[in-house]
């Protein structure tokens, strides 16, 4: 009898964590605009919630199985959110703002493969060069510290865009010719 409980939480859990992780992509996939990847996700991921919130219904008398999608709720959420960091969808837009003009910043940023738009802009302290990146996410890190490495004090703000239209980068990245 305890075998089957223990089985029956185990099970309850595996479906919610499982179940989470699909609704937690199918929500990215959507917010990126990956219509029918995020709607055939959505019909695995129903099917999954219906068996999981099934077996809980059904058991409603055994707290542990209540606990068991509670918890499964809690690590399907982390588990989606892995999946998506490593999934990595879309671009970052990263604006850097530096006092180095003489390390020549966006050239050797452009080596590395980013595209990079720059031009002079002024701070509170004096003359500063701006800089706009746009980058795969995920390169995203990478280009955190390549900056880092060139500019230990730059000020970096990172933010996605919704959409991207023209310019030679974005066909370059498209072809698959980023990143040496």
């Amino acid at each position: 009898m305890m075998d089957n409980a223990l089985v029956m939480v185990i099970i309850i859990l595996l479906i919610n964590v499982v179940y989470v992780s699909f609704f937690t992509m199918r929500m990215i996939l959507t917010l990126k605009g990956y219509r029918y990847i995020a709607a055939f996700v959505s019909m695995i991921e129903i099917v999954i919630y219906v068996v999981g919130l099934g077996l809980v219904l059904d058991n409603l008398d055994q707290i542990q199985n209540l606990i068991a999608y509670a918890v499964g709720y809690g690590i399907g959420v982390i588990v989606g959110m892995k999946i998506e960091e490593k999934l990595a969808l879309g671009y970052t837009t990263v604006s850097v703002i530096t006092k180095e003009y003489d390390k020549d910043l966006p050239k050797q940023l452009r080596l590395e493969g980013y595209g990079v738009t720059n031009w002079a802009a002024n701070g509170l302290e004096g003359d500063r060069m701006a800089l706009q990146i746009l980058t795969p996410r995920k390169y995203e890190l990478k280009l955190y510290q390549k900056i880092q490495e060139l500019d230990p004090k730059a000020f970096i703000i990172s933010y996605e865009p919704k959409a991207i239209h023209g310019g030679f980068w974005v066909k370059t990245v498209r072809k698959g010719k980023l990143m040496k």
